[in-house]
């Protein structure tokens, strides 16, 4: 009898390609199921940083009667480590394909988690006008009901206007944070002002742009 020829031998990249398409990754259960990028990630441990620095920048902030330089200081120092995480977080995700469900829920989350406590807090204190903190919180109580009301439909893409406002909301209430007399605290306010008008026009913008993605009209990205 004539022996069958053996099988030619894999390369041990050809192997690993075939094993990999004999067994696809398991998927993500907090993430997309379609993906293998797990939930418990570089990206996503800053996003739960800065969620748990939301009660620490508070307490911070309130300690001996919430007017201690000192103790403001602290406060500011928190708030920035979590804003800087928030810019971070995001170009990982995207750099290193770590863009999850859980993170896409859970980093707007935090981020109005750390400027609503903030917001009150410094109202509370009597360092920021109610109707600012009434203001800024409506806009984004609305945008997010909008997100619900839309999400069968697109997604509405960030936009210039967006970003630009969450720049003047931090700086903002980074320098309300701390103990200001003279012209910082005049300029402050103003940023303050700019901040609360690009809130409202960007908050505007963002119905119009909610209506035309409900009537199947293309929203354009970049824009408001």
């Amino acid at each position: 009898m004539t022996a069958e020829p053996a099988p030619p031998r894999r390369r041990p990249a050809e192997a690993v390609r075939a094993a990999a398409a004999n067994h696809p990754p398991k998927p993500d259960r907090l993430g997309d199921p379609t993906t293998s990028v797990s939930a418990w990630n570089a990206a996503n441990a800053l996003t739960l940083m800065r969620v748990a620095l939301v009660p620490v920048f508070v307490t911070l902030l309130l300690q001996d009667g919430g007017h201690d330089p000192a103790w403001r200081a602290w406060a500011w120092a928190a708030f920035t480590v979590a804003s800087i995480s928030d810019l971070f977080d995001g170009k990982l995700a995207r750099m290193h394909n770590l863009v999850t469900d859980f993170g896409k829920l859970v980093d707007p989350i935090a981020d109005k988690a750390l400027m609503g406590a903030a917001l009150i807090s410094l109202s509370a204190l009597g360092d920021l006008p109610w109707w600012v903190t009434l203001v800024v919180l409506a806009r984004e109580i609305g945008i997010t009901l909008l997100r619900f009301w839309v999400i069968r439909h697109g997604v509405i893409p960030a936009s210039r206007g967006g970003k630009a406002k969450t720049m003047l909301q931090g700086s903002a209430i980074g320098m309300y944070t701390l103990v200001m007399t003279g012209p910082l605290a005049s300029t402050r306010a103003w940023i303050m002002a700019a901040a609360v008008i690009v809130t409202v026009v960007t908050g505007l913008d963002y119905i119009v742009k909610a209506v035309r993605l409900r009537r199947g009209t293309p929203v354009p990205a970049g824009q408001g």
